[in-house]
Parts: C-alpha cells; sequence; structure tokens
C-alpha cells in the first residue's frame, strides 16, 4: 500500500482542501452541544426567549456549516479517489502491455483483469472512506472526549467502559473476517477465469454439449465467492446490534447517572444532555475508525498488495541500457547462431543448437511435426523470449541489444491464430502503419486474395470487425492478417503457419502474389503443408527442436528422412516425383 502513496501526489491540494472541510465539520459539531446545554440551562430553564433565539440561531449557523461541509468532501473526495484509480489502472494496463509470455503465465489474465478492476475498486474505497474516517473521526474522538470531560470528569469511566466494550465486538469481528479477504480475491479471480473460458469457448461447449457441466463448474466457484462473503456479513451483521446495544446502554448509563448528579445539584440539565451528545461522537469516531480498519484497510491491503505486485513485475525482455543501431548495408538479413531455448521450469530445451540465415529476397521456410520448435523460433525473432544461449542478429545488431519497438517495426508478422481487434477492416489494416495511403491498403487486400470479399461488403473497408474477428471466417481473419503485414511493408516477414486456414487454390494464389509483391524482403515461413514451402529458396526441418535438414525440396526429399516422412504423408509418389 505504501508504494501506492505516490498516486495521491498529483492531489495534494485536494486532500489539504478535504482535510481542512473535515476539521471544520469536526468543530462545528463539537461546538453544538455546547450551545444545546446553554439554550437548556440560560435559555429553557431560566425562561429567558431572546437567549433561545440567539443561541438557537448560531446552533443554526454551525448545523448548516457542518451539513456543507460533507458536499464538498464528497465532491472532492470523490474526484481524488476517482482520479487516483484511473491512474492505477491506466499503469496497470501500461506494465500488462510490457510483459511477454513468461509474466502472462505467471499471473494469468484472469488475475490481471481482477486486479485491474475489482482490486482497484477497493483502494478507491478505502481512499474515499479513508480520508474521511482519518481525519474527521480523530477529531471528533479527541475533542468530544475533552469536551465531555469538561462537562462531568466523574462520569468519564462511562466512555471509557464503552470504548473499551466496542473495541472488543470490533476486534473480534476483525479476526473473524480479515483472514477471509485475501481469499476472497483468489475466489474472484478464479470465477473470472471460469467466465472468461466459458464466454470464448462458447462454441466448443454446445458443440461437444457440455453445457451442464460448465453450468456446475461456475456454479462451484459462484458459490465459493458467495459462501465467502456471506460469512464476512454474517459477522458484520453480527457486530452492528451489538453496537447499538453499546450506544443504548451508553445513553441509559448517563441518563441513569446523571440525573443522580443533578439530583445532588452536582451537574445541570444541560451539561448532562451534552456529556450524552459528547460520549456519542467519541464512540461514534471509535467505531468509524474501527469499521474502516476492520473492514475496508484488510481488503483494501490486500488488493494493493496484489496491484503492487503487477506494478513492480518486472518483464523478462527488457529494452537495453544502451540501444545499437541496425546496419543499413545488411538491411532484411537475420541470423540465428547456435541458438537454444528452454522455457522457465522447463526440464527440456524446446530449441537446441539452432543455426541459419534468412537473406533479403529468399524465402526460409520452417517445417517439423507438432513440439519441434517451429513456433518458438519465431517467438525468439519477435523477441517474445529471450535466447537461452546463443544470438540472434537482425540486420547485423542482436536482437537483445536494440529496443524493442525498432525491432518489430522491421517485420511483419502473422501468427498462427489471426488476431483482429473490434473496429474497422481499415482500422485493423493500417494497425501497423496509421499513415498507410488508402491505394496501398486496397493493394495489400488484393495481395492477401481478401479484396473480393471486402468488395461484397456495403460499406467496404469501412466494415465492422467485432472483438477478435468473430465475424469473419477463420480463412478471411488469415488473409485479413497476412494483408495487415503487408501494410506495414517490413523488410522481414514472417509467416507462422498464416496459410493453414486456406484452400489449396488461395493458398498457391497468395503465395504467387507474395512472392511478387516481397521479391526484396526476407520471407520466413513456418507452416505444416509441404505444398506451401516447395519452392522455398531454403527449408529447414525440426525435429524434437535440433536441425535435422537443410536445403531444397528435391534436396531433401534425397538426404531428409524426416522430411521424406512429412512429404509422403501429404502428396501422391508422383507430387513427390519418385
Amino acid at each position: 500500500m505504501v508504494k501506492l502513496v505516490k498516486y495521491l501526489k498529483p492531489y495534494a491540494f485536494g486532500i489539504i482542501l478535504v482535510l481542512a472541510l473535515l476539521f471544520g465539520q469536526a468543530m462545528c459539531d463539537l461546538y453544538l452541544p455546547n450551545l444545546m446545554s446553554r439554550i437548556i440551562d440560560g435559555g429553557v430553564l431560566a425562561g429567558r426567549t431572546d437567549y433561545i433565539l440567539s443561541t438557537g440561531l448560531r446552533m443554526l449557523f454551525f448545523a448548516f456549516l457542518s451539513g456543507l461541509a460533507p458536499v464538498g468532501v464528497s465532491f472532492f473526495g470523490g474526484r481524488i479517489a476517482a482520479g487516483a484509480a484511473m491512474a492505477l489502472r491506466r499503469d496497470i494496463f501500461a506494465k500488462v502491455l510490457s510483459f511477454t509470455n513468461a509474466e502472462f503465465d505467471k499471473l494469468s489474465t484472469a488475475s490481471l483483469i481482477t486486479r485491474s478492476t475489482n482490486d482497484v475498486t477497493q483502494v478507491q474505497m478505502l481512499l474515499l472512506m479513508g480520508m474521511g474516517g482519518l481525519c474527521y473521526a480523530p477529531v471528533m474522538g479527541i475533542g468530544g472526549f475533552i469536551m465531555a470531560m469538561n462537562k462531568s470528569p466523574s462520569m468519564g469511566w462511562i466512555i471509557g467502559l464503552a470504548v473499551l466494550a466496542l473495541l472488543m465486538a470490533i476486534t473480534v469481528a476483525y479476526l473473524l473476517a480479515a483472514p477471509r479477504f485475501e481469499l476472497i480475491q483468489k475466489l474472484v479471480d478464479k470465477l473470472n477465469l471460469v467466465s472468461r473460458e466459458n464466454l470464448s469457448g462458447m462454441m466448443v461447449i454446445r458443440a461437444f454439449g457440455t453445457r451442464e457441466y460448465e453450468e456446475n463448474r461456475f456454479d462451484t466457484a459462484n458459490k465459493d465467492v458467495t459462501k465467502i462473503n456471506l460469512f464476512i456479513n454474517r459477522v458484520m451483521v453480527t457486530v452492528f446490534p451489538v453496537i447499538n446495544v453499546i450506544f443504548s446502554g451508553t445513553s441509559i448509563l448517563v441518563i441513569w447517572v446523571g440525573s443522580r448528579q443533578a439530583a445532588s445539584a452536582n451537574i445541570q440539565i444541560g451539561d448532562m444532555m451534552a456529556f450524552m451528545q459528547y460520549a456519542m461522537q467519541v464512540i461514534m469516531s471509535f467505531m468509524f475508525i474501527a469499521v474502516i480498519f476492520a473492514a475496508f484497510v484488510p481488503r483494501a491491503a490486500v488488493s494493493g498488495a496484489r496491484i503492487a505486485e503487477v506494478l513492480t513485475t518486472e518483464s523478462s525482455v527488457k529494452d537495453p541500457e544502451s540501444p545499437k543501431n541496425f546496419a543499413p548495408s545488411q538491411k532484411g538479413l537475420v541470423e540465428f547462431v547456435n541458438v537454444s531455448f528452454r522455457y522457465h521450469n522447463a526440464d527440456a530445451y524446446t530449441l537446441r543448437d539452432l543455426s541459419f540465415t534468412a537473406k533479403p529476397g529468399e524465402m526460409t521456410a520452417i517445417i517439423g511435426p507438432t513440439g519441434s520448435g517451429k513456433s518458438t523460433a519465431a517467438n525468439l525473432l519477435m523477441r517474445f523470449y529471450d535466447v537461452t544461449e546463443g544470438r540472434i542478429t537482425v540486420e547485423g545488431a542482436d536482437v537483445r541489444e536494440v529496443l524493442q519497438h525498432d525491432l518489430r517495426q522491421r517485420i511483419g508478422y502473422v501468427p498462427q491464430k489471426g488476431v483482429l481487434l473490434s473496429g474497422t477492416v481499415e482500422s485493423n489494416l493500417k494497425y501497423g502503419d496509421p499513415g498507410a495511403s488508402d491505394e496501398w491498403m486496397e493493394k495489400s487486400a488484393e495481395i492477401a486474395q481478401i479484396l473480393g470479399f471486402i468488395d461484397e461488403k456495403e460499406d467496404r473497408f469501412q466494415s465492422e470487425i467485432s472483438q477478435s474477428g468473430a465475424n469473419v471466417s477463420g480463412g478471411q481473419r488469415q488473409r485479413l492478417a497476412i494483408a495487415r503485414a503487408l501494410v506495414k511493408k517490413p523488410g522481414i516477414f514472417v509467416f507462422d503457419d498464416s496459410f493453414s486456414a486456406l484452400d489449396f487454390k488461395t493458398d498457391t494464389t497468395l503465395r504467387r502474389a507474395l512472392k511478387e509483391h516481397t521479391s526484396g524482403s526476407t520471407v520466413i515461413v513456418i507452416a505444416q503443408r509441404v505444398g506451401t514451402i516447395m519452392n522455398a529458396d531454403q527449408i529447414l526441418v525440426l525435429d524434437k527442436g535440433r536441425l535435422v535438414g537443410r536445403g531444397t525440396h528435391g534436396e531433401l526429399l534425397k538426404t531428409c528422412p524426416e522430411y521424406y516422412e512429412i512429404a509422403s504423408s501429404q502428396l501422391s509418389g508422383e507430387e513427390l516425383g519418385v
């Protein structure tokens, strides 16, 4: 929580103003019982109407000020809490954008969503309640006790007894509820995870007829959260009647003891009534502080720690302090030099001693069975992970020694899953280069064999794309992703199994158009289909993370059994030339 204090610094003036308003409200509230005792003793009992009117007007004035202060506190306090929460969410989002897959594996997407929403809300609530509780309540408590002692020191023990009983009740509630607050946030993470999986996997759930199973899974997660919340609510609901008993008991005790002292002329009626008001103010102040520390602080502390964990988590991939420049003379050149890679906590290497060179104007293809490390090689080139051993150079510079932004600006990357963002066709195609001309955008769509689909739409490039491209087919999504990479005009293209959802005719036409318009660029194609890479200038065959073959299609059929096995399973003998 201490690390989050910096988010309040921009609102220092507002916080001072809120504290001043609360202090003024407390002074007014402390003065009102004193005026009331004067009206009773100096006006009502003495029969002085003029004194009652003049003192009553003063009471109305201070009551008006006391009622006006909370309006300002709510306005400024709300803006401060909301502004700090906004800054927190902004920084969390910016931090998450810098994370690699390793950080997402550690902190899960569902948990990150909870931390940037529910956890921030808990901190915001504490700020809103805490600003009042940590200024108004202490002033009222201390001031009320002093004023009560001035009225009747002999009844001070009543306040002490009431405060002690109150603190005991709140302490019991805190000990019962506090351990559950951290558990609540973890259960909310789980509920968020189940909800997210159900919504994103709705088609799979329906296809396999597991709706009832998923409903039960969600119901279990929902009930777990409900049970904890009900337990905490039951604790709090039990505490409040106890507090009411303490309040009522204190009032009865003050009246009983005060009436006996008034009968013996040791205290005036007005002072007794003022003492009772001050006693209530003291008890209310202690109750307000206790409730904040029992109900709001523990949960907000847990949420603050979870937020701080995100903000202090360092990405495993960092920009160098002194970045180097790319070599213009080696534009588009990509080299893997003895690259080995092992995922965090993995027992075995995913890639082992991989070396190759991809040159401009040539197509380098990577093929191999599932799990052989093909996509990992692409992830390492994009620097989504850092190599464990060896090095990767792009245009003569080690990818670890240049800025990530500069590296990725040179690469047009099309992932296995063609991810589109909500918006329009145009906003998606121009995502990598917002300044691209409409003519080049249309040409890129034509090369990617998606222009015909766009022309069928009434709004063409202004047609809506829903979240994740759910309103287009898998093949259309892949072609739009390819067009997006083309619009960027990079010197290096990386196609990570980006043609798998295309029919053979579209695949052939698209590859022919790509070859024509990317002749000066370095093209790296990762594929499962031999037909996609048969004409590549260089084919790399991976098996269990090792390079087991290198050459053209014809060479590998003769020299690489692993490649021949893959090719023979997909092509006929005539196509193989055997």
